[in-house]
């Protein structure tokens, strides 16, 4: 397991990146709203992989989503953390390597396009304390 990197909010008294209470980060939106098909994919993947699987544990999608960098931290929605530190999990724990992963990556995207669906070309990066492996 790699060692768990603490990252600091620049210009915010120690606190580590993740550590966002009290500061101004903008309205909160209480509104009750369905979650995208996506989002609910992915929280059901985590349920699968850590309590059903056992996989992973919960605590390792925290140690992983508190690794990222500020500007990461705060570039991606709560469900993107999610699925971000998923499929790093995965790898970490040998379930899948990044070349599958990323071959597989490649042919849902060609499939997805060829049914007229949008695809995104873009590469989420990796933690950098996972670049260093």
């Amino acid at each position: 397991m790699p060692e768990k990197k603490n990252e600091y909010r620049a210009e915010a008294g120690g606190r580590t990146v993740h550590d966002v209470g009290g500061l101004d980060f903008g309205a909160v939106d209480f509104d009750e709203h369905d979650l995208p098909f996506w989002e609910r994919r992915v929280d059901a993947m985590i349920v699968q992989l850590s309590t059903k699987k056992g996989v992973f544990k919960v605590d390792a999608m925290r140690r992983v989503i508190e690794s990222y960098g500020e500007q990461q931290y705060d570039a991606t929605t709560y469900y993107e953390k999610w699925a971000r530190a998923l499929r790093n999990l995965l790898v970490e724990q040998n379930v899948i390597s990044r070349e599958e992963l990323d071959a597989k990556l490649v042919e849902t995207r060609a499939k997805m396009r060829a049914a007229g669906r949008e695809a995104s070309s873009e590469d989420v990066p990796w933690n950098e304390w996972d670049e260093k492996k």
